[in-house]
């Protein structure tokens, strides 16, 4: 199997890395600090997996042009903000991919695919493994969950591309489930990360010493996700979806929508007590971007839903102040 991945920041590098390591050719397109590094001293890894480095099996390159020969797999993983552009710096790959699929965050990643190659070679996929650059040659895996990533054909079916990629990541010790049911695991973990991401920039950014634990642990910092949280799922409950908690351990849909917002509150309260227990440092990727002075992700992670709800007429005044705030921020970011 020979898998091209369009975009090999830190998780585009940790899929691709995990891939190598288990014996898949893998091209990274990426830039030219972390390609130099990765060509010189091999892509480094720290995390939930320990300390190792990949070098066998893996090239890296700075443009889509100089990746080599023909792909089972393409992976984009650029941010979606940055999809059009890249898509459009990428046509020599565009004949050379049986199928290609989107790890981003947020909505829309299939249709723009679509567009570029056709929609005959496009898959449904979603994660939410997570990755942090230490510094241009070093990822370190930061979030995982017990089924970490989940792919299906847009069509509601499992096909034999579809199995043979879940496999290799499954082989990579990248926890992958094929469903059926792609569309409402895309459409969950857009509220799961709509909740947690506007949240994280609108209440923990101004510090960055704040993690989610802090903020869940803080009642008003519970109450104020929670209300969010309840808005989305209600949103996606409105839609005929039922909350599955895809991503256990690190999803709590059921939970939210179960509870009232006391008992909501008291167990955010308590999630994010164990999280500063345990020592965790987990912040969303959005949070990430603001901290460094980049723009968000806002309009393709949160934005689905904000229409979404229009076309339903409910109403989400907290979810659509959040939204306002960001894109105020993104405006004055680099």
């Amino acid at each position: 199997m020979r898998v091209c991945v369009l975009g090999a920041g830190a998780l585009g590098s940790l899929t691709g890395g995990y891939l190598a390591e288990s014996g898949v050719d893998v091209t990274l397109v990426g830039r030219q600090a972390h390609v130099d590094a990765i060509n010189s001293d091999g892509l480094q890894f720290t995390g939930r997996r320990g300390e190792f480095t990949v070098r066998d099996n893996l090239t890296a390159v700075t443009r889509a042009d100089q990746a080599i020969g023909e792909f089972d797999y393409l992976i984009l993983l650029v941010k979606s903000k940055d999809t059009a552009a890249t898509l459009r710096d990428a046509g020599s790959l565009k004949e050379r991919v049986k199928c290609v699929f989107s790890f981003q965050n947020g909505m829309g990643n299939e249709t723009a695919l679509a567009d570029w190659c056709g929609a005959e070679k496009v898959i449904g996929a979603v994660t939410v493994e997570g990755a942090e650059m230490v510094e241009p040659g070093i990822v370190r895996n930061t979030v995982t969950a017990d089924t970490t990533a989940y792919i299906g054909e847009l069509d509601g079916t499992v096909s034999p591309r579809v199995e043979a990629i879940t496999a290799a990541l499954n082989d990579a010790n990248f926890s992958t489930q094929a469903v059926s049911n792609i569309d409402q695991v895309e459409w969950e973990k857009a509220a799961q990360i709509g909740a947690a991401s506007a949240w994280s920039v609108t209440n923990l950014a101004i510090n960055p010493a704040l993690t989610l634990g802090h903020g869940f642990a803080d009642r008003q910092g519970a109450e104020n996700y929670v209300d969010i949280a309840k808005e989305l799922l209600g949103v996606y409950t409105t839609m005929g979806y039922q909350p599955q908690n895809f991503f256990a351990p690190l999803s709590w849909n059921k939970q939210t929508v179960a509870m009232d917002r006391e008992e909501a509150v008291a167990f955010f309260q308590t999630v994010g007590q164990a999280m500063l227990d345990a020592g965790q440092q987990i912040r969303s990727s959005m949070h990430l971007d603001v901290l460094n002075g980049r723009k968000t992700e806002i309009d393709y992670i949160l934005g689905p839903y904000i229409d979404k709800a229009r076309e339903l007429g409910i109403a989400i005044p907290v979810a659509e102040y959040a939204y306002r705030i960001i894109q105020l921020q993104d405006k004055h970011a680099r």
